[in-house]
């Protein structure tokens, strides 16, 4: 009401002339008498000039505050490039850690050619000379030709803790010289069938990486299949499985190309899959 009408009224423009009839620059009434403005006036422009610095104040803020959003934007920019590179580089160093693990596992399982893993043959009974006590006992057990130099560099029990009695006895780990004579001893037990040794099943398998041992035991489900279809196959080095039917061989890689082989055969049908194979 009235204080606005008599702030209206105090800072009226005036333009007064100079001399020469020229207009002077336009002053406040308020500025030229400050004693004529009342206390709630006062009061009021403290607080518009308060809030003038303010909203400098806040001017400066978001200058600053942009200022940084620039600058992170372009760390942000800079982080983007740098973590595809980084992915790029765990990438191929995955890809060489795999390839450099697969030639590893490859020199292991060669560096192990010529060695036999024996199963079953009580827990002592070498007596400290496993080398001796298979060169007597092998070459009747498998029934092997007269005179066969079986040529055992060295043998020994699988590194594993001494069993309590009543639990399954360590295998042999056997190397031989000759990688034939390895091949001779797992033909001439797989020709067997089954091989006894007082009363003891023995059994003889390569020696494998434990790698390499877990990629053939995933074919385990099929092999049961064929054998129980009485359908020739053989699992080859390093685990591929080969099935002959019909005079043709089909040679697989992986456990689920031999299923897709299994379940489209009619020979064998659903079973395969039925019994639990990984899906």
């Amino acid at each position: 009401g009235s204080t606005f009408h008599k702030l209206c009224s105090l800072f009226a423009p005036t333009t007064p002339c100079n001399e020469a009839g020229e207009k002077t620059p336009l002053k406040l009434t308020a500025a030229e008498n400050p004693n004529n403005v009342p206390n709630d006036i006062k009061s009021i422009l403290a607080s518009l000039r308060q809030i003038s610095s303010t909203i400098e104040d806040i001017k400066k803020g978001n200058a600053d505050i942009l200022g940084r959003l620039t600058s992170i934007e372009a760390h942000l920019s800079d982080s983007d490039e740098w973590l595809l590179a980084a992915e790029a580089k765990i990438e191929s160093m995955a890809r060489d850690i795999e390839s450099l693990n697969s030639r590893l596992n490859d020199q292991e399982n060669r560096a192990r050619r010529n060695n036999v893993r024996i199963l079953g043959f009580p827990e002592g009974i070498e007596k400290g000379n496993p080398t001796r006590f298979l060169n007597e006992v092998l070459p009747a057990l498998l029934k092997l030709p007269d005179n066969t130099d079986l040529l055992i560099e060295r043998a020994h029990c699988s590194l594993a803790p001494m069993l309590a009695p009543g639990q399954r006895p360590r295998p042999f780990v056997v190397m031989l010289l000759r990688f034939p004579v390895k091949e001779l001893l797992l033909k001439a037990a797989r020709e067997l069938g089954s091989v006894q040794w007082d009363r003891h099943n023995i059994m003889f398998f390569p020696d494998l990486s434990k790698a390499l041992q877990d990629c053939q035991r995933l074919f385990l489900l099929v092999k049961k299949v064929l054998r129980d279809k009485k359908i020739k196959y053989g699992l080859f080095y390093p685990a591929t499985l080969k099935i002959m039917v019909d005079g043709r061989t089909s040679s697989f890689g992986s456990v689920e190309e031999a299923e897709k082989f299994c379940l489209l055969g009619r020979w064998v049908g659903p079973p395969c899959r039925l019994q639990g194979a990984p899906p």
